[in-house]
């Protein structure tokens, strides 16, 4: 079976060490890894450093499971961590999600969100649309936090 990637670049409100921060710790994650309009809240659990495991739950009509391992952390710079999904087919749910963040004009953050070795199969399409709706929530959360992102 092929695998495909995704890629998805966007310009975030908000300087790196903010956007970084909502990566890196559970309470802000949950704030906006629901990426669905019927998924209402998602509850997280990290260990975040390199070797560290995390677990996600969007919750929705049904309770959607995402486990990894965090592989690289550089602060405010970039994240790598395995990602495990229930939507993928046995045999088939380990992937890879990259994400850099790099400064942009007006203190705001250029981030590119890479997940590859996906399945050609409905779980890239459905990863795609996630990931699109994830990345708008938390640009909505840092653009109405400012600096302060608690």
């Amino acid at each position: 079976m092929s695998c495909q990637e995704i890629v998805i670049e966007r310009i975030l409100p908000a300087p790196p060490a903010v956007v970084f921060e909502h990566w890196s710790d559970a309470e802000r994650m949950a704030q906006w890894m629901c990426p669905s309009e019927g998924m209402t809240k998602a509850s997280v659990e990290m260990d975040f450093r390199v070797g560290g495991r995390f677990e996600i739950v969007m919750h929705g009509e049904q309770d959607y499971h995402h486990t990894g391992e965090f592989l690289e952390i550089e602060p405010d710079r970039l994240l790598v961590f395995s990602w495990i999904s229930a939507w993928m087919d046995e045999g088939e749910q380990t992937t890879c999600v990259r994400v850099e963040f790099e400064l942009a004009e007006d203190d705001q953050t250029r981030l590119v969100l890479t997940h590859s070795s996906l399945p050609d199969t409905g779980a890239y399409d459905g990863h795609q649309d996630g990931w699109r709706t994830i990345l708008r929530l938390l640009s909505d959360i840092v653009s109405s936090r400012g600096d302060d992102p608690r």
